[in-house]
């Protein structure tokens, strides 16, 4: 007989057969030992096993299945009968969507076209949507407003709209101006106070703008508020130092015309510089009339300035005396001169018969003329006439010295008398030298007249008076008139009386060549 031994499983050792049963039975696992010994044994448990296995996994199978389809049923139940469920996708898009639908509604009805609302979060209420609408009425804003901006309605009262109007507050702006602010500038509601807003006036404050001041700037201009600190707004200041407008004057100019720092100086003021400077204004005289005209370069170049200079060449303003002009009146670069030239022309012609020439000349000498009202120059050119002055006569007067239209009419009678009573000379002599009517009676006609009286000079009106104080006083040292003096007119603007330099003016290390990058 032929013995077969199994050396692996000599010792004793324990099969342990975990059967699967339901969760909520509790089970002790189930020993089966075997006996090394016994061969024949060993087989037939082995045989015994090996039957075992297949029923447990058999009924492995059923109990989960069993469980399976018991908890399914259960769930099935369970949601069938609970007190909370939770909507589906679908359910939520088309309770959004009902909602939106409802304050689209509403908006409709008080005459706002939502139209561009579409991609905006909005309120999930007409109630809360109305106390938005309620709200913006109460600040001045009407629906045409909102039409024109209407995703001012995503901005929340709570949350938006109160701590960006308490800010404006009490930066101080005021209340009689704040729906044109937000007219202008709706933008502002979106802004964070922290984030946006402070920074800003913070800048402004730099920029040496008085805190008094800083409201009046943005009532002015609140669209500033939305721009960033090292873009435009800086740009535009350095290239206006680097040009000579003087540091100590920039938070003036600002507070005057705060729309330079929206302004691209490669495309706004650059361009505006370089060409009054063609037309032969000296860079720093440019600056200076920024310095007290700011707003000139608001005058859009191409538009209006341009298009003025070549009106003024057309009724013979000569070219030469274009500088003059400018700096005399900066104001003649945004006045529309197609209209009010050929008006003044055609005025000033049926009153003192004058020609096209004759208008030019009056031009060059008093730019104002072109916004001159027509009844106080009627009325001066009737106290002329008055005077004694023939037609002729006026028109040389108002020719040589077109101030004379313009100025205080009591003042002109004073002098007048003075001129005809204690001087005693020809109206020839005013014709001459009408400028007369300019100077002071008190402060230089009587004293000066009074001391070449009592030395007993005879001198021409211009002598006299076209000087001054120290060069009066240099003439009457002299033992005779010389005649090139007795010849000399009255003084024409000066354009270097602009550029006198200033002592606390610091030089600027801005480059000149600019670049062109702030195109961009």
């Amino acid at each position: 007989m032929k013995i077969i031994s199994y050396n692996r499983i000599i010792n004793p050792s324990f099969l342990l057969i975990n059967h699967e049963l339901p969760s909520n039975t509790f089970h002790r696992p189930r020993l089966i030992s075997t006996s090394a010994p016994s061969i024949s044994s060993f087989n037939m448990r082995k045989k015994d096993m090996m039957m075992t296995l297949p029923c447990c996994f058999a009924t492995r199978a059923g109990l989960s299945s069993s469980v399976k389809a018991d908890t399914y049923s259960g769930s099935r139940k369970q949601k069938s009968s609970s007190f909370y469920t939770h909507p589906s996708l679908l359910e939520m898009k088309n309770e959004k969507a009902a909602n939106r639908a409802r304050v689209y509604e509403f908006l409709r009805a008080v005459g706002i076209v939502p139209d561009e609302l579409d991609g905006l979060e909005l309120p999930v209420t007409v109630e809360i949507m109305r106390e938005r609408v309620d709200f913006l009425h109460k600040l001045g804003v009407t629906i045409e407003d909102i039409n024109n901006y209407p995703l001012v309605l995503g901005c929340s009262v709570k949350k938006n709209m109160i701590p960006v109007l308490d800010y404006l507050g009490k930066l101080g702006v005021r209340k009689s101006t704040l729906t044109d602010f937000l007219r202008r500038y709706p933008q502002v509601l979106h802004a964070s106070v922290v984030v946006d807003l402070a920074p800003v006036v913070k800048y402004l404050q730099g920029m040496d703008i008085k805190p008094n001041d800083i409201p009046r700037v943005l009532e002015k201009y609140p669209e500033v508020l939305g721009f960033k600190l090292e873009g435009t707004m800086s740009t535009s200041v350095a290239y206006l130092v680097g040009i000579g407008v003087a540091r100590r004057e920039i938070g003036g100019v600002l507070t005057r015309y705060p729309e330079i720092l929206g302004m691209r100086v490669g495309r706004v003021i650059k361009p505006f510089v370089e060409y009054l400077e063609v037309l032969g204004i000296p860079r720093l005289a440019v600056a200076r009339l920024i310095e007290k005209h700011p707003h000139i370069l608001g005058f859009g170049l191409q538009e209006r300035v341009k298009p003025n200079i070549k009106s003024l060449l057309q009724f013979h303003v000569r070219e030469t005396a274009l500088p003059s002009v400018i700096a005399q009146y900066p104001e003649i670069l945004g006045i529309d001169m197609e209209a009010k030239l050929p008006s003044q022309l055609e005025f000033l012609s049926s009153v003192i018969e004058s020609s096209r020439e004759d208008f030019g000349r009056v031009v060059e000498k008093m730019p104002q003329i072109i916004s001159l009202s027509k009844a106080p120059v009627v009325k001066h050119v009737d106290f002329l006439k008055g005077c004694g002055f023939s037609s002729e006569q006026v028109r040389e007067l108002v020719v040589g010295c077109p101030q004379v239209l313009a100025l205080n009419l009591d003042i002109m009678k004073h002098s007048f008398e003075y001129f005809k009573t204690t001087m005693a000379r020809p109206l020839e002599d005013l014709v001459a030298f009408p400028a007369f009517f300019t100077y002071g009676l008190e402060s230089t006609i009587k004293p000066r007249h009074k001391r070449i009286a009592e030395k007993g000079l005879k001198c021409s009106l211009a002598w006299l008076l076209n000087c001054s104080d120290e060069k009066f006083d240099q003439r009457m040292s002299y033992d005779f008139i010389d005649m090139e003096e007795m010849e000399v007119g009255e003084s024409s603007f000066d354009m270097n009386t602009l550029m006198e330099p200033r002592n606390d003016e610091s030089a600027s290390d801005y480059d000149d060549d600019y670049s062109e990058d702030d195109n961009v």
